[in-house]
């Protein structure tokens, strides 16, 4: 289901302007990685945030390392990834810098792993556009390391 996430994601990638605005990921398993590969094919920058503080959990490592070598740039930013709301606060951050917010979310609210609900309603009280990318069909996954939740 990962590609047909991709897929989505890349048709709203490409809908965004400006066209050589950087996709932005926290480095993550699954999704930031989907994101970034997506950025990717469709000739956009990857800039990928690595956590200043703590490091990242060994699931994740492998994940940033792939992340590390589709990058244009490396920001560092003072989160530590062992703690939830280090990982809610960075994301914020990120938002805070976005022209507008390209979210793989399902509609449901957030729970005590997935910010994807509060970070839509955060983009939105900012005034910043938000795409929203969730295939038909597919389904939530709660495996997927540190990034919380994402598809199947």
């Amino acid at each position: 289901m990962l590609e047909v996430v991709a897929r989505e994601l890349e048709g709203a990638l490409e809908g965004v302007a400006p066209v050589g605005d950087p996709v932005v990921v926290r480095a993550a398993a699954r999704l930031p990685v989907v994101a970034g590969r997506a950025a990717r094919r469709v000739g956009r920058p990857v800039v990928v945030v690595l956590p200043a503080r703590g490091s990242l959990p060994e699931g994740d490592r492998r994940a940033a390392g792939e992340l590390l070598a589709l990058a244009e740039r490396v920001h560092l930013l003072p989160y530590d990834p062992a703690v939830r709301q280090d990982r809610v606060a960075a994301d914020e951050q990120l938002v805070r810098c976005c022209r507008q917010l390209v979210a793989v979310w399902d509609g449901s609210p957030s729970d005590g792993r997935d910010a994807t609900a509060h970070l839509v309603a955060f983009a939105g009280g900012l005034g910043k556009p938000v795409r929203v990318v969730w295939p038909a069909g597919t389904v939530r996954y709660a495996g997927c390391g540190g990034a919380g939740k994402g598809a199947r």
